[in-house]
């Protein structure tokens, strides 16, 4: 067994917690993980648990590197690169930010107010809640590490084209005047220690786990169900390779609901099982972090009408586009 084979055994997909958890279920409850029931039970506590220890964990060392990159240090980061390359830094800022769709959007008004270009602005929005570190690890646990690299791919390229095309629209005329009358006051960007960080660190997982966790729960139940107790000829009628229109439906089902991908993993993998096309899976995953109803409500707030129908268009193309691309031809690396 090489490094990295003991590395995603035992850390990413924690064997050793599927077999201790199917221990105690065969013990206290008596059932077996292959019926219907033992395999809810077996699914909803391994999951849940895995989850929880890896966005724990990681979150921790994620926050650490965070603060390194104050929203002022950010700024004048992004303030000094223009163009596509801006684009880029922006998406891959994006990347180190564990936030929601939501919680993104001050960051997004602090940038705007700032005068940073709008185009940039919008490829940190749609890659933060999309793509960050914490994701990638806990993708790799349920998916191997093909499928988490081409996802982060896939959304950082979504980030950048999407900015590039808001900024070659002409789209900053449609951001609420407010916004650019609110005065960026730069604090003094003070060094922190080390244990100032740590316990930065420390309150980003407090903060994160209670904003998360009840999306957690609610999609690792949906996981249980749809892995154990609907039909394998149910979900593959509706999102089976057979149906064309899929990865449509997989984008308009993802667009209402609200949850981080911390929420979203369960039921893509119940999914994923339970033989949807990683296409299709994807397109889900990325609706539900980029496109959530909420954020969308928030996102009207600060933009007007053109500018959210112009945002919601272009992400929405680009995820059914990049959808129909992986399942045509993801067997091909998958």
């Amino acid at each position: 067994m090489n490094a990295f084979d003991f590395f995603n055994r035992h850390f990413l997909k924690m064997e050793w917690l599927y077999d201790g958890v199917e221990y105690l279920i065969n013990r206290i409850f008596g059932l077996e993980i292959t019926s219907r029931i033992g395999g809810s039970i077996h699914f909803f506590v391994y999951d849940t648990v895995k989850i929880f220890i890896l966005l724990s964990v990681l979150i921790f060392g994620v926050s650490y590197i965070q603060s390194f990159f104050p929203p002022e240090r950010t700024k004048k980061l992004l303030g000094n690169i223009k163009g596509i390359k801006g684009n880029i830094l922006g998406a891959l800022l994006g990347t180190i930010t564990p936030f929601c769709s939501c919680s993104s959007i001050p960051l997004f008004i602090g940038f705007t107010s700032a005068g940073l270009p709008i185009g940039i602005t919008f490829s940190f929005l749609i890659s933060s809640p999309l793509v960050d570190l914490a994701s990638i690890i806990i993708l790799m646990s349920f998916f191997g590490p093909q499928v988490a690299i081409a996802y982060v791919i896939v959304g950082l390229v979504l980030a950048v084209i999407g900015g590039v095309l808001i900024d070659k629209a002409g789209m900053e005329k449609y951001v609420e005047s407010y916004v650019r009358e609110i005065e960026s006051a730069d604090s003094e960007e003070n060094e922190l220690s080390k244990r100032d960080r740590v316990d930065f660190a420390v309150d980003q997982v407090k903060e994160i786990v209670q904003r998360v966790w009840l999306y957690v729960f609610i999609g690792v139940g949906i996981g249980a169900i749809i892995h154990n107790w609907i039909p394998q000829s149910m979900v593959e009628t509706a999102l089976g390779s057979n149906n064309p229109f899929s990865v449509l439906i997989a984008t308009v089902i993802g667009i209402p609901m609200y949850a981080d991908i911390f929420g979203t993993l369960p039921i893509a993998e119940a999914l994923f099982l339970k033989g949807v096309g990683i296409g299709t899976v994807l397109s889900f995953m990325m609706a539900v972090t980029a496109l959530s109803l909420p954020s969308l409500i928030m996102l009207s707030k600060v933009v007007k009408r053109k500018l959210l129908i112009f945002f919601t268009g272009v992400v929405s193309m680009g995820i059914i586009i990049i959808g129909y691309l992986f399942n045509a031809f993801g067997n091909l690396f998958f």
